[in-house]
């Protein structure tokens, strides 16, 4: 009896050594990373209710609470979550701002303006949300980066929580190994499409295309409900003429109002794009879904063109 208490009261020691640790994460796109690296560990949590945008968010004090007690916070930085370095002042654990990580490769507007031509400048204008020469904060779009961020969340789970060190290791290496998988498979078949035309409302999806040899021929954005005039509807609508038969993508959850009016009559085919993984599993291939929503959603519609 006393050995059989003996050995309870080390089990029970064991696992009071092991670190509950909370990870929490700004946006979605990162917690399904962060999922697969905790996977059969923990569960990491997320600020932003799923639909809300980034760019304009503002905490609840239980948001700012859950900031503030999370042993370890990800966010992308300053440039995507505007709301948040005020309230990150005055936290005392670890916050990484992955913008700011060594390894990641990032992108500015003013460079892709450039890569996309004068004729295509003229249409980057108009998205209100991202100004020439600012950095573009999708950055977990491009496969390359997400590893990056998984292997900093590896190396500070294992730090907090050393006795699952080892299993941080191994499902970090799982996901590099599935990751590698899926970029051949979407790689090959958006060579498939790559050259047909499309649009965007959003300048999101860059790193995505960069990664698989894909170009937006322009983008729509408009500003909140402001709707554009009608000289500038026109000028468009001309530009998706010219194009002839193209796919024009927004993001959920909201259809643009301006999306009918646009393309009325003319060969363009309305799809959907979801950068931030609403419907993604958050689990230890919920980034993967992530990735191979976006791949459907351009390959199908171009597809059919």
């Amino acid at each position: 009896m006393i050995r059989l208490f003996v050995s309870l009261l080390l089990a029970a020691c064991a696992l009071s050594a092991q670190a509950d640790v909370r990870l929490l994460t700004s946006i979605k796109p990162l917690q399904l990373i962060a999922a697969a690296v905790q996977e059969g560990v923990g569960q990491p949590d997320v600020l932003l209710p799923p639909g809300a945008s980034p760019h304009q968010f503002a905490l609840r004090p239980s948001d700012v609470r859950r900031v503030r007690e999370a042993d370890l916070l990800y966010w992308v930085g300053p440039d995507l979550e505007s709301f948040l370095p005020r309230v990150l002042q005055g936290r005392d654990k670890p916050s990484v701002a992955l913008q700011d990580e060594p390894g990641m490769h990032l992108r500015r507007f003013e460079a892709l303006h450039d890569e996309h031509g004068e004729h295509d400048h003229d249409a980057h204008e108009h998205d209100h949300d991202h100004r020439p020469g600012s950095l573009d904060a999708h950055l977990w779009l491009l496969p390359a980066n997400a590893r990056v961020i998984a292997a900093r969340m590896a190396a500070d789970l294992a730090a907090a929580d050393p006795a699952n060190a080892a299993r941080y290791q191994a499902n970090l290496e799982a996901f590099e190994d599935r990751l590698a998988a899926l970029d051949e498979r979407l790689k090959a078949r958006m060579a498939k499409v790559a050259g047909k035309p499309f649009f965007v409302f959003h300048e999101a999806f860059d790193y995505f295309e960069s990664a698989y040899g894909l170009r937006h021929a322009g983008v729509f954005s408009v500003a909140g409900e402001v709707q554009p005039g009608a000289r500038h509807v026109a000028a468009m609508r001309e530009r998706l003429q010219k194009a002839g038969p193209s796919c024009v993508f927004n993001e959920p959850p909201v259809v643009p109002r301006l999306a009918e009016t646009l393309t009325a009559g003319l060969q363009v085919r309305l799809a959907e794009l979801d950068a931030m993984g609403m419907h993604a599993p958050v689990a230890a291939n919920g980034y993967e879904a992530l990735l191979e929503s976006l791949a459907d959603g351009l390959a199908g519609c171009l597809e059919a063109l």
